[in-house]
């Protein structure tokens, strides 16, 4: 199983009503399958996510606090996946809490 203890990720495709980029930071923490990171950068001054870790699948709650002010949440289920480079990537696809009716897919990868 790949963990996800002290990695560092940003968001290489984000969907067209995400807020996280590049510029957002993720660092993540790993105690056995409870997941939990913060983040910052670009559009988003301070998020938190907490989710748990089956196998490669990743399922996480998350709130920001974004630079427009606005408070945003939802609930992603992710693939944790190796790429061709071999670094850590996060296929996640979400869906705002805070925005009903709104999905996407964003891409996280480990950062060098």
């Amino acid at each position: 199983m790949l963990t996800l203890h002290n990695l560092k990720m940003n968001v290489i495709e984000t969907a067209p009503n995400g807020v996280v980029n590049r510029d957002t930071i993720f660092s993540f923490r790993q105690d056995g399958e409870i997941v939990s990171s913060e983040y910052k950068g670009g559009h988003v001054v301070t998020g938190f996510l907490v989710g748990k870790m089956t196998g490669e699948t990743l399922n996480f709650s998350y709130c920001q606090l974004q630079d427009n002010g606005m408070l945003d949440n939802g609930f992603s289920t992710c693939e944790v996946r190796k790429s061709p480079a071999g670094k850590i990537q996060l296929v996640e696809n979400f869906e705002w809490k805070s925005r009903p009716g709104e999905k996407g897919v964003n891409i996280f990868e480990e950062i060098s």
